[in-house]
C-alpha cells in the first residue's frame, strides 16, 4: 500500500498524463488520509496534554503544538496538493473522462456524488485518449501512471 503512495508522490509528482488504476488511486487516498489523521491526532493529543501540566512545561508543549499546527500540517498539505490533483486526473483518464471533469466537484451536492461514482468505477477497457489500460499492461506497481508510449 505504501508503495502506491510513494510511487504517486515521488515518481509521478506532477504527472497529469496517462491513467491510474483504482488501486493506485484508492491506496494513495488511504495513505494520505492516514498520514493527515495521524498528524491531527498528534496535534489534538498535544492540546489535551497541555491542559494537565504545569505552566512552565506547558510552554514547550504549546510551542510544539504551534510548530505542528502552523508548520508541519500546512507543509504536508502543500506537498501533496499537486500529486493529489495528478492522481485524481489520471484516475478520471482511466475511466475515459477528461481531467477537467474534476471541476464537477464544485457543483453543490451532486458534484461530489458524481465524482465518487466516477472515481470508483472500473477502468475503460482497452486504450483511450490517455493511453492503454494499465490492467492490460501489467498488474505491477511499476506501471503506475505510465502511458505506455
Amino acid at each position: 500500500m505504501i508503495d502506491w503512495y510513494k510511487k504517486a508522490v515521488f515518481k509521478n509528482y506532477a504527472n497529469f498524463s496517462g491513467r491510474a488504476r483504482r488501486s493506485e488511486f484508492w491506496y494513495f487516498i488511504l495513505c494520505n488520509f492516514t498520514i493527515t489523521f495521524l498528524l491531527y491526532a498528534l496535534l489534538f493529543a498535544l492540546l489535551a496534554i497541555s491542559g494537565n501540566i504545569e505552566e512552565e512545561r506547558n510552554r514547550s508543549i504549546m510551542a510544539l503544538f504551534s510548530v505542528l499546527a502552523w508548520g508541519i500540517i500546512p507543509l504536508y498539505s502543500l506537498a501533496v496538493f499537486i500529486p493529489n490533483l495528478a492522481v485524481f486526473v489520471r484516475r478520471l483518464h482511466d475511466t475515459g473522462k477528461s481531467g477537467w471533469t474534476l471541476l464537477v466537484y464544485f457543483i453543490p451536492l451532486v458534484g461530489l456524488v458524481l465524482l465518487i461514482v466516477w472515481l470508483a468505477s472500473d477502468s475503460q477497457p482497452g486504450s483511450n485518449n490517455w493511453g492503454p489500460n494499465p490492467k492490460d499492461l501489467n498488474d505491477s506497481i511499476n506501471q503506475i501512471g505510465s502511458t505506455g508510449i
